[in-house]
């Protein structure tokens, strides 16, 4: 009569992969809203940066960025909305990486790796509780320049739903840079300032903020070759209400493959903590 359960237990090889990913998952989006602190860091940061951005350059580049983006007229606020959704998840990407950091070492990865589940299981659903996190995030920027600045771009709220999208789709892939990073660097310290250093160059080297034509030409030249660049043209096609197939599909297929390779990256270096 005592065999029976200690066999079956014995048997018992642990939860499904689905299963593990939804329960991580949960949990890490339960920590988020049990840290009421956290959430309005997170909310309030896109927030104060598209108001910034909004004021101090609205004046200086609102025509150029009419001519820049194929449309005489179009309003600084119409330019520069898609660009705050994308470097909002690339930043909030960056965020991804240091909780996870910081997980391994208040001992909490060490508890999960002695448990029978995939280790891709904890990067992912790390992952997806941060994409849900940012997708509220993107949300708000939406609401507040609507009702704030007057958002109101050509594409209309399907065009809008689609550099929603897009942007979360380009912070999700690219994203996977900074969790591998914290696989292999571990220490929260060098995380912030490698990651920190990798983070300004995807955003500020880029048309996010003023059109290609404003740009000197060596940075240019770096914007066109920076990735973020082509999500950022992309989820303005969008909103604009402009043909975007070309430049989504590519932001799409870059963001992917970085997520690929990084997430080959990841799972090995996250084999190696002991």
């Amino acid at each position: 009569m005592t065999t029976a359960p200690a066999t079956s237990a014995a048997l018992w090889r642990g939860s499904g992969t689905a299963t593990q990913i939804l329960v991580l998952t949960l949990r890490s989006l339960r920590a988020l809203v049990l840290d009421p602190r956290l959430i309005m860091a997170s909310l309030l940061s896109p927030l104060l940066m598209l108001l910034l951005f909004s004021q101090l350059f609205g004046g200086l580049f609102g025509g150029a960025a009419g001519t820049a983006a194929g449309a005489p007229g179009v309003r600084y606020v119409d330019f520069l909305v898609p660009a705050i959704l994308v470097t909002t998840a690339v930043q909030a990407a960056f965020t991804t990486g240091l909780g996870l950091v910081h997980e391994m070492t208040n001992g909490i990865v060490t508890r999960f790796r002695t448990l029978p589940i995939w280790p891709g299981s904890v990067l992912l659903a790390r992952s997806l509780a941060d994409m849900t996190r940012t997708a509220v995030q993107l949300l708000l920027v939406l609401l507040v320049a609507t009702l704030l600045l007057g958002f109101r771009p050509d594409g209309g709220i399907t065009g809008v739903a689609a550099a929603w999208a897009l942007a979360l789709t380009v912070g999700g892939g690219l994203g996977w840079i900074f969790i591998a990073l914290a696989c292999w660097l571990r220490g929260p310290e060098l995380m912030q300032s490698v990651a920190g250093l990798a983070t300004f160059p995807l955003i500020f080297a880029s048309t996010a903020f003023v059109p290609a034509a404003a740009l000197p030409g060596w940075l240019r030249a770096v914007a066109h070759a920076n990735p973020v660049t082509y999500g950022i043209e992309a989820a303005r096609d969008l909103t604009l209400g402009r043909p975007a197939g070309a430049a989504a599909l590519a932001s799409v297929a870059i963001s992917l493959t970085v997520a690929a390779v990084c997430v080959l990256l990841a799972i090995r270096g996250f084999q190696r903590i002991r």
